[in-house]
């Protein structure tokens, strides 16, 4: 199949440090022409992942939320040089709902963020003539009434990924600055706990940098410390000397790609059981799962479990090859109704 795909302007992908989303349209792209599929992908000019790229995009730049116009600016450039393609998968919330996608080309939308009612009204009405993917079965359950036409899970590449021996005396926090991911909680947990704690975390905003000199800082000392917005490899390597990942999030978390990087390294994942954790995380196996009262003490336990059981689990339920399978399985349907 020739397979476009359209990633959000504001990240490079593949991301140079923190970006979810582009990392996971990297991985399928690559993963797509690996399988022997023609790629073409609508991403910031200053995108390096090795597929075809459209031409005439503007370079990365932080988002903003009074300006939609660099948004609508790349959907118009990415549609209009998807004539040619098989199927058009736009990881965009606003690309679905563009009058001038090419005529008998089907169109797949995966929504990487919270089904909000703003998100719900515009998935709504992208959902009369595109396939919506939601990528956790909590996630969809949010969705409200919005058709969701397949749950598929992110995957990660673990040849990419090294086994770490979690042999450096501490937890990790890996994430944003931001209430919904859990750091203040993380803090005091690790605390409770008496272990230390290394927060490897993205700090952008101004609420953000509020956020963390208001409540985050107080709660640093020598042992609980803030090492900032990291790297791949530097992100493998913390998380595969930490004992355990820390993830108490305090939200419906659609996907935590966090925790499948960290299984993938043989770090067992401790936190909160909202949103998607329960599907990646087999508490008592490759992590615990439980409320932040009890998470103290089963983050002593982390250790003991089988780092060998985490990295398995990834291999078996969340490798590339999964996710780039269940979504040709997906515009391969696609395209047979429209035949």
């Amino acid at each position: 199949m020739r397979i476009g795909l359209v990633a959000p302007p504001w990240v490079p992908v593949p991301p140079p440090a923190y970006g979810g989303t582009e990392m996971v349209v990297d991985l399928l792209a690559t993963g797509l022409q690996a399988a022997g599929h023609e790629v073409i992908l609508a991403a910031a000019a200053d995108s390096t992942c090795p597929v075809r790229l459209v031409p005439g995009t503007a370079a990365s730049a932080p988002e903003t939320t009074n300006d939609a116009t660099p948004l609508l600016a790349h959907i118009v450039t990415a549609y209009a040089a998807m004539g040619d393609v098989d199927v058009i998968h736009d990881h965009t919330p606003a690309g679905p709902v563009y009058s001038g996608r090419p005529d008998g080309v089907p169109v797949v939308v995966t929504n990487h963020n919270a089904f909000t009612p703003e998100a719900i009204t515009l998935f709504r009405a992208a959902a009369r003539d595109t396939a919506v993917v939601a990528i956790s079965q909590d996630h969809a359950r949010q969705a409200g009434d919005v058709p969701i036409a397949r749950v598929i899970h992110h995957g990660i590449d673990p040849s990419r990924v090294p086994v770490g021996e979690g042999r450096g005396g501490y937890a990790a926090f890996l994430g944003r600055i931001d209430p919904d991911k859990g750091v203040v909680e993380a803090l005091r947990i690790a605390r409770a706990a008496g272990v230390p704690l290394r927060i490897a975390a993205k700090m952008q905003d101004a609420a953000e940098q509020e956020y963390f000199e208001n409540e985050v800082r107080p709660l640093l000392t020598d042992e609980h410390e803030y090492i900032g917005e990291v790297s791949d490899a530097e992100k493998y390597e913390l998380l595969g000397d930490a004992f355990a990942l820390l993830n108490p999030i305090q939200w419906a978390e659609p996907f935590g790609l966090a925790m499948i990087e960290a299984l993938a390294t043989g770090t067992p994942v401790v936190g909160t059981p909202g949103g998607s954790a329960p599907e990646i995380v087999q508490s008592g196996t490759t992590g615990y799962l439980a409320g932040v009262e009890a998470l103290p003490e089963l983050l002593l336990r982390a250790g003991d479990l089988d780092r060998s059981a985490c990295r398995a689990d990834v291999e078996r339920r969340f490798s590339v090859e999964r996710m780039v399978n269940d979504h040709l399985a997906l515009y391969e349907d696609l395209r047979a109704q429209i035949v």
